[in-house]
């Protein structure tokens, strides 16, 4: 059975539950299905829509409390029908991070004025940052092609809206979709109303995806003229600059960075290990072995241990102790 044909059949199957005395559960079981067969047709929503007219209180109901995919979907319209278009820009959003493989976007609603001219920046950015919550990979041509409605929108709502912060969240997102000129435009675009720390911040992940290493640090050190006592920055940029091998550097930055918050243990950890693997000291190996149970990142406390370790002159027990870490 064609896509169109189950949604058709699902969409008949919805319509007789919603409307012959049947159970609002079944129909909104069948308005989910239909919807996911195909979700340009406006069959399903027209029947949503009649359904939450007539049964309001038993829809409602359902949808208290629950937080599946298919309820959240339907949220996502009754927040549309409502005129909470903030509502329904993060509820389908959070759809879409759950399960990517859907154009969810491609619905009616999400391209119709009414969304598009009311739904606010912020909103909109909070969407798109939940499309990336479960860790799919977006950056695929099949994906992008699912995503189409949701680059429109941010087009559409950045022209009306420019708000710094939001647009900077929203080029993250152009970003994991693989459109890494895009995302620089709209980072350029947020530049031209505020320069801020999160634009310059995301311009550098951009460059760093890239691999050019020199325009990441470029962009983190911009970063850190607009917000200098911030710790992660400087942290950012220490990392970076032991990637290219500057470990001196990279002591320097994380000691910078110690004066703005000297207990934080990331920055400890990664000062460790810069130093371990200058010096080839034990003490600095050993505090880092310390310190890597309070590093919530796993694969950065393996970074950092690979990198001390990687001074030869260190004991090989004390070495073998710290490798045993990074299974943890």
């Amino acid at each position: 059975m064609t896509a169109n044909r189950s949604a058709a059949a699902l969409s008949g199957l919805a319509r007789v539950m919603a409307h012959c005395g049947g159970s609002p559960m079944q129909a909104i079981q069948y308005i989910n299905g239909a919807i996911a067969s195909a979700p340009e047709d406006p069959e399903p929503y027209a029947i949503l829509a009649d359904l939450w007219k007539e049964q309001r209180a038993a829809v409602a109901g359902l949808l208290k409390g629950a937080d599946s995919p298919g309820a959240i979907l339907v949220h996502s319209y009754i927040s549309f029908l409502e005129n909470d278009m903030d509502d329904a820009a993060m509820a389908i959003g959070g759809v879409t991070g759950a399960r990517p493989t859907v154009a969810w976007a491609d619905a009616p609603w999400f391209s119709d004025a009414r969304f598009l001219d009311a739904v606010s920046a912020d909103a909109l950015a909070e969407a798109v940052m939940r499309t990336m919550d479960f860790g799919h990979d977006l950056d695929t041509e099949d994906m992008r092609k699912r995503l189409r409605p949701w680059f429109r929108a941010i087009d559409v709502v950045c022209a009306r809206e420019p708000l710094p912060e939001a647009m900077a969240k929203m080029a993250i997102f152009l970003r994991a979709s693989g459109r890494t000129d895009a995302s620089f435009a709209l980072c350029d675009r947020a530049d031209a109303v505020e320069p801020i720390m999160l634009t310059e911040t995301v311009r550098a992940g951009t460059w760093r995806r890239l691999g050019d290493s020199d325009k990441a640090a470029a962009a983190f050190q911009r970063a850190l003229v607009l917000d200098p006592a911030n710790w992660s920055l400087y942290l950012d940029l220490a990392d970076i600059r032991a990637g290219q091998g500057d470990f001196a550097s990279a002591v320097q930055l994380v000691e910078q960075g110690l004066e703005h918050e000297p207990t934080e243990p990331t920055l400890r950890a990664a000062g460790a290990a810069y130093r371990t693997r200058i010096t080839g000291s034990p003490d600095g190996l050993r505090e880092l072995i310390a310190l890597a149970p309070q590093l919530p990142n796993g694969s950065y406390r393996g970074l950092l241990i690979d990198l001390a370790c990687g001074n030869a002159a260190l004991p090989a027990e004390l070495v073998a102790e710290a490798r045993r870490l990074k299974s943890r």
